[in-house]
């Protein structure tokens, strides 16, 4: 019996050690904080969005803070589970794409309030088209096949009034990004596109669109969209200081005003994955989730 309790004993030291071992091991790999975008805008827009971010998520967690572009949708879902990259900031499809691919072993921590209620936008320049059935028969450019915003969500609500893009439009394009979906309608390669809102009013203010040719005239009803997501073997030390640090950001203070400005964003919130299982519907519905 003895003999039995020591053997006991030493696999459970050996379990610790080993926990330890992998602890610390863990703790090494995270000396840097690597952080990815979904590729919604241009490269050198996410940079410059993220530098004063990535400098103050630098001094609330005490660690080295980078910033790892990728080329694609894809490669931000890849990247996480694969574990090239700690921290994603998703639109809800590549979110729910990254939780289905990964087996749920994804946690989205916060959503800027704006996201519990986000919108598209379907902005044309011809006269002619005034609602979405007057996209029948017409040009139309999503964004990337994977956005949320850029084409989830339109294409639903484009079903929804029975319209289907693949066979009642004359032809279908995917620009990438939001504002190459602007830049094709307002250069006359397709009639009319759908992007977020949030990029819309951006350019707007921006003086980067001309809104006397090119116009708004569909937007649809709000669902919930981006988040900061990591994954689920993260520390939960770590999880907490970085949902922290967001919800700590403060648009009195000037330099926390400066990061959600450049974030679109009021304040940060949590979040939980059970708010997006509308868009994982949507997506099934859609037929653009397996």
């Amino acid at each position: 019996m003895s003999m039995n309790i020591s053997r006991r004993k030493l696999t459970m030291l050996t379990a610790a050690a080993l926990l330890g071992v992998s602890s610390m091991a863990y703790a090494q790999n995270q000396q840097v904080l690597r952080v990815s975008a979904i590729p919604d805008e241009a490269p050198t827009e996410l940079q410059r969005k993220f530098k004063p971010l990535g400098a103050y998520l630098e001094k609330k967690l005490g660690m080295k803070v980078e910033f790892t572009p990728v080329t694609d949708y894809a490669a931000s879902v890849e990247g996480l589970i694969n574990k090239k990259i700690d921290m994603v900031w998703f639109g809800g499809f590549t979110f729910v794409q990254a939780k289905v691919r990964s087996k749920d072993q994804v946690i989205p921590l916060v959503q800027r309030e704006e996201d519990e209620k986000f919108k598209s936008v379907f902005v044309t320049t011809h006269k002619d088209i005034n609602k979405l059935e007057d996209l029948k028969g017409k040009t139309f450019s999503f964004g990337s096949e994977s956005s949320t915003s850029g084409h989830l969500m339109p294409r639903s609500f484009l079903l929804a009034a029975k319209i289907n893009p693949d066979s009642d439009m004359k032809r279908i394009a995917f620009s990438g990004a939001h504002d190459a979906t602007v830049a094709a309608v307002a250069g006359g390669k397709v009639d009319a596109g759908a992007l977020n809102i949030s990029v819309w009013e951006k350019l707007v203010a921006q003086n980067k669109v001309d809104t006397r040719q090119v116009r708004v005239f569909y937007t649809t009803p709000g669902y919930f969209d981006y988040n900061w997501t990591v994954r689920s073997d993260m520390p939960a030390d770590l999880r907490k200081k970085i949902t922290d640090a967001f919800l700590t950001l403060d648009a009195s203070k000037p330099e926390d005003k400066e990061i959600l400005e450049l974030q679109r964003a009021a304040r940060f919130i949590p979040t939980k994955a059970e708010n997006y299982k509308a868009i994982e519907a949507a997506a099934h519905n859609a037929g653009l989730l397996k």
